[in-house]
């Protein structure tokens, strides 16, 4: 239920105008994107993890008691941009033509950097599936390695660079401090 004398979430319409996904009255629809041209769009998104330099030696080393970490989470995070849209309501389904991910370590957290690609010829960008990507590669690394260490951290969830579409080409400002 809204409060009373807001003619939206946002409590004006001026903001709801701006949001592509709400329609006039604030009500959520997917946007229609039949009438754009296809072109080549790519997003890179990037996360955290931070750990005890302990748990990130363990990972490193491959110790860790359920197996390949690195390994499982770049698959888990591949297969998680391709299912994107399942699990974001108003995202489209995409032909995706490339995924992938890259993890790091970096031992001024301690912890690991995970950077996910994705790429598509098509009529929309690719941003929330290279988001996906990069958070469920951190899910399954905190699920991999939390018997080792339950206070690891996940932090730093975001866009860093997309191109092509209308909209146009987007860098971030540098790479997003960690938690």
């Amino acid at each position: 239920m809204r409060p009373k004398g807001r003619t939206s979430l946002y409590g004006d319409l001026s903001m709801a105008a701006a949001l592509t996904h709400l329609g006039a009255s604030g009500e959520a629809n997917m946007v229609d994107v039949g009438d754009k041209a296809e072109t080549v769009r790519t997003a890179i998104a990037e996360g955290f993890v931070s750990m005890r330099a302990e748990t990130l030696e363990m990972i490193l080393a491959g110790d860790a008691k359920k197996g390949d970490v690195l390994g499982t989470a770049r698959i888990a995070g591949i297969m998680a941009a391709k299912r994107a849209h399942e699990l974001i309501p108003l995202c489209h389904p995409l032909l995706l033509t490339k995924v992938s991910v890259e993890i790091e370590p970096d031992t001024s957290l301690p912890g690991l950097r995970v950077t996910a690609l994705a790429r598509v010829t098509g009529k929309t960008g690719v941003e929330m599936e290279a988001l996906t990507a990069a958070s469920v590669a951190c899910l399954t690394i905190y699920d991999m390695a939390k018997a080792a260490d339950r206070a690891m951290v996940i932090s730093g969830i975001r866009l860093v660079e997309k191109t092509g579409g209308k909209s146009g080409d987007y860098k971030s400002a540098g790479r997003a401090e960690s938690a």
